[in-house]
């Protein structure tokens, strides 16, 4: 069986790497067309489109680079025709997968959504959407489900969490730990260059004021070593590229820029602070839109605030500091974190998916 997967960022490369090394073990012949990085390549199939191409952080990036993500939609859809697949998965990445949904469903390709956008918190608008132009749709927060069912009559899968599952998987096959003297404070400073340059500046200021801890920071290989280095500019702080479950692993605490790593993090059960910042526009115009209290997974499954948010002006080396001195004495929230594991569940998500997308 053929099947064409588009994931645009990170986190959807790894969630693809896993579907499709579920798909593997039921159908070792199957093909694969693939939007992505180096997980997915590696775990098999071409990577037509790379993360590099594709990661625009907010309205005004897209509105500046929006030549190039036409001509993504246009190759997208050129390329699915030649390819012919007999099942296109989409990843999250909801302003290029709503687009090639709809006109993939008017060619009668089969289309699957795996994590769904988070249109409970914006865009509420694209319910609509999905019920037309999605056969089937999974969500891996526990209360999507619900959101869909009542609010809007629209039946949706949830089998747990493939974040929890990935972690768990990775614990038990006692991955190494970094050797270390003093305790490490991972920084996750994202995937998109846009918020890496907004928010790291302000992290490295702070380094020096906690001279007994080793900062880490997770580099991913879509973003090239220079440009890390540009920001750092003298600064000797560690970089370790593509091994973020590992560093995390070898955590004390950690300091997030938000998305799934603020999950992550919470799995590994690190103590973190969330940092989220923006260009103004991006900012402003998220101020009325956006329908949620809180910008942190954590925080949004759990409906109240166990890990502190540092957002837009708070992004600054006094309140990280302030906020970093806080979480190296709460003893509070690894309890926390023990509810949040109890709430998602344990089932293995990737694997009933692939099960149910293979069967319908």
């Amino acid at each position: 069986m053929k099947y064409y997967i588009i994931a645009g960022e990170a986190s959807g490369d790894l969630h693809g790497s896993k579907l499709i090394e579920e798909i593997k073990k039921n159908d070792p012949e199957s093909n694969f067309r693939l939007w992505g990085g180096d997980l997915m390549s590696k775990s098999g199939g071409k990577v037509v489109k790379s993360l590099e191409e594709l990661s625009f952080m907010g309205f005004y990036e897209i509105l500046i680079n929006i030549f190039t993500v036409f001509k993504n939609l246009s190759f997208c859809k050129r390329d699915i025709r030649l390819f012919n697949p007999d099942k296109i998965i989409f990843i999250d990445y909801p302003g290029h997968n709503l687009r090639i949904a709809k006109w993939a469903k008017k060619y009668g390709f089969k289309t699957y959504y795996y994590i769904s956008p988070q249109v409970w918190a914006w865009k509420e608008s694209r319910v609509k959407t999905l019920k037309k132009y999605i056969d089937e749709l999974y969500v891996i927060l526990p209360f999507e489900k619900e959101f869909f069912k009542k609010k809007h009559n629209y039946k949706v899968h949830y089998f747990g969490n493939p974040v929890m599952n990935n972690i768990d998987e990775f614990i038990r096959k006692k991955k190494f730990k970094i050797k270390s003297k003093k305790p490490i404070i991972s920084i996750l400073p994202g995937s998109r260059k846009q918020e890496v340059k907004k928010i790291l500046r302000d992290i490295l200021k702070v380094i020096k004021k906690f001279p007994n801890y080793r900062f880490i920071i997770a580099g991913v290989s879509h973003i090239d070593k220079e440009f890390y280095e540009k920001i750092l500019n003298g600064n000797n702080t560690e970089i370790i590229f593509n091994k973020t479950y590992q560093l995390l692993n070898s955590s004390s605490y950690s300091i997030v820029a938000s998305g799934t790593a603020t999950l992550e993090t919470a799995l590994f059960n690190i103590p973190q602070i969330v940092c989220y910042k923006t260009n103004f526009i991006n900012y402003l115009l998220a101020k009325f839109i956006v329908k949620i209290k809180f910008i942190s997974l954590v925080n949004i499954i759990m409906g109240r605030e166990v890990v502190k948010e540092l957002i837009q002006d708070d992004v600054n080396p006094k309140k990280i500091e302030m906020e970093l001195s806080n979480l190296l004495n709460n003893n509070k929230i690894k309890g926390d974190y023990e509810e949040l594991r109890k709430i998602l569940g344990k089932d293995n998500a990737a694997e009933k998916i692939i099960s149910h997308i293979q069967n319908n």
